[in-house]
């Protein structure tokens, strides 16, 4: 496979002045009370002698999302019984080897016994399962089956373009023409939260030679595309946005909830945004956001009070379920903003502890990666 020259890793703590020995130690804690903390604490769940699952506490049942990002956590901090027992239950339980969503993971799942809670995937999880088992691949070497990590990346990639192709059954779960993610196979609208540059520049290199220059363009086109979906005064994204990057308010969608607003999954965005920075440093426009979102929350941050905001920054609503997670994308968006607010911001963030209770799952989980990405721990493998 065709490597990636990345040696060095910028540690915003430590540029803070935060001694290096402090930064390991806590990053130590942070993976001990993720993975092993009490009942209260922890989120990943080991069952039978070979498998374990990273539970949403907020919604008691299991997500690509979480096991995914549970994968990508495991091969950073190099723990490869965890990153194993993790895709184990993966494919035990939320592949699905047969019908139109062949190839793909159901979204959800409960975690007594694995009953899928749901049929239909959510490309996030995807895109992360495969970044994650390339790295696996490098780190540590393909084994055989199921941990031939670099065959089971390919195939789910190849799924997410080709599905619908040669008599295979399904969608895919990238629009072929524009080159962006979508919600979910067979949508025409996407999540800018999903738009990955980072992992589609390595896809170009790691998967099927064929779709290589696909890639490159998701790549490149992903950048564009945050440009227009981050607001020019607030930095802010909407959960679920346009192929031109407004806002997704369609009456249909609306009924029921709101994603047209600055909300949990649209955190993610600028925290995306600094880590494609960190690994590449390509900036079409995209980077602006993160200078942006550190101004317009500062005064917020400073007084502990978030709100739910429009994307304009107009407060929405007042019952904001993930604090943390809000402060840790921010956060960890320093890693391409350039002004000197950045500063303070990553002084906020070290001093919050992780999240206890029901709702500590996705809290946390942005927690650890802007906690990984912020010492340098954060790596391509």
């Amino acid at each position: 496979m065709k490597s990636v020259n990345k040696s060095q890793y910028r540690n915003l703590f430590t540029e803070t002045g935060i001694p290096k020995a402090e930064v390991e130690t806590r990053l130590e804690r942070v993976k001990q009370y993720f993975f092993y903390g009490s009942e209260d604490e922890r989120v990943y769940f080991p069952v039978e002698d070979d498998m374990a699952y990273i539970t949403d506490t907020g919604n008691n049942d299991v997500r690509t999302e979480g096991m995914s990002y549970g994968m990508m956590m495991c091969v950073q901090w190099d723990m490869k019984e965890e990153f194993d027992r993790l895709w184990k239950w993966s494919k035990t339980y939320m592949w699905m080897e047969s019908g139109y969503h062949e190839g793909y993971f159901a979204w959800s799942c409960c975690t007594t016994d694995g009953t899928k809670n749901a049929h239909g995937p959510a490309p996030d999880g995807e895109e992360y399962f495969a970044m994650a088992l390339f790295f696996a691949a490098h780190r540590w070497g393909d084994g055989e089956g199921i941990f031939h990590y670099s065959k089971e990346a390919k195939d789910i990639l190849r799924a997410c373009l080709h599905k619908g192709q040669n008599g295979r059954k399904g969608t895919p779960m990238w629009n072929l023409e524009n080159h962006q993610i979508l919600f979910v196979p067979g949508s025409d609208f996407t999540d800018p939260s999903y738009h990955l540059p980072h992992f589609y520049e390595l896809f170009a290199l790691w998967a099927d030679e064929e779709d290589s220059k696909f890639w490159k363009g998701a790549a490149e086109e992903s950048r564009l595309y945050l440009t227009k979906a981050c607001h020019p005064v607030t930095g802010f994204s909407a959960e679920y946005a346009e192929f031109d990057g407004t806002p997704m308010s369609r009456e249909n969608h609306l009924k029921k909830d709101r994603h047209d607003w600055f909300f949990s999954d649209s955190y993610r965005t600028v925290a995306n945004i600094g880590l494609d920075y960190e690994w590449f440093g390509i900036d079409r426009g995209q980077c602006a956001a993160t200078d942006r979102i550190q101004q317009f929350l500062l005064e917020d941050a400073r007084k502990e009070s978030y709100h739910i905001y429009e994307v304009d920054g107009r407060v929405a609503a007042e019952d904001l379920k993930h604090p943390l997670g809000l402060t840790a994308t921010v956060a960890q968006a320093a890693l391409a903003a350039k002004s000197e607010i950045s500063l303070e911001w990553i002084r906020l963030f070290w001093e919050k502890p992780m999240r206890t209770g029901k709702y500590r799952y996705y809290d946390n989980c942005l927690y650890v990666f802007a906690f990984l990405a912020l010492s340098g721990h954060y790596r391509i493998w």
